[in-house]
């Protein structure tokens, strides 16, 4: 399994093929952002939480809306 991860916005195609072509190897994978928004179908909160904890380590979502891609270690 590769140990990083870079993540690339899905409306920046060209980038993604050029970082997949320079980068990608053993350690380091390549991959667009498939996030497509907040899962949860109902606009009022749950009555409870079921998660323990958020799952991610860190929020992606600014670098990837002010760069187009971000870096992340697995």
């Amino acid at each position: 399994m590769a140990r990083l991860l870079f993540i690339v916005s899905r409306t920046l195609p060209a980038r993604y093929e050029y970082f997949k072509y320079v980068f990608a190897s053993e350690t380091v994978d390549v991959i667009f952002d498939r996030r497509m928004g907040e899962r949860r179908r109902r606009r009022e909160p749950a009555a409870v939480e079921r998660r323990r904890a958020e799952r991610r380590r860190q929020d992606v979502t600014r670098s990837l809306e002010t760069l187009g891609w971000t870096l992340v270690r697995r």
